[in-house]
């Protein structure tokens, strides 16, 4: 498959990336920079926190490039919404197991994140679906 220029199809994806991007970026910027009291708010260790913060902010970079690139991959793309979808049931598992031992500020916080993250993978879906 060939990458897809900038056209108006295009820039509805390109504008879903981007928000993508910014939104996994903040987030995890404040899991970064704000761990001891994100973790009494929500509940896991801010450890955990601290790793989650990393990858977000590496995550939301690579998203944020491929957004940002004249030529949008649609190999790419379908890797960010494969993602996008393992992180929302991941998300939904975590609270549902107990696992992460999540306040219920915490739960309520990560269901909602799911709820984002699964929208954002769906509005990627739809960019490529236009671009056909």
């Amino acid at each position: 498959m060939t990458a897809l220029t900038m056209t108006d199809q295009a820039r509805f994806l390109r504008v879903v990336l981007a928000l993508d991007a910014v939104v996994t970026g903040v987030n995890g910027l404040v899991y970064l920079a704000a761990a001891g009291p994100a973790s009494d708010l929500l509940g896991p260790d801010a450890g955990l926190l601290r790793e989650i913060g990393v990858f977000l902010l590496v995550y939301g970079a690579a998203v944020g490039l491929l957004a940002s690139r004249r030529a949008i991959s649609p190999v790419a793309t379908k890797a960010v919404i494969a993602l996008n979808a393992v992180w929302t049931l991941g998300s939904v598992l975590a609270v549902v197991t107990g696992v992460a031992e999540f306040t219920t500020i915490g739960a309520v916080w990560a269901i909602a994140q799911a709820i984002v993250v699964g929208v954002f993978a769906e509005l990627q879906i739809m960019g490529l679906r236009r671009l056909r």
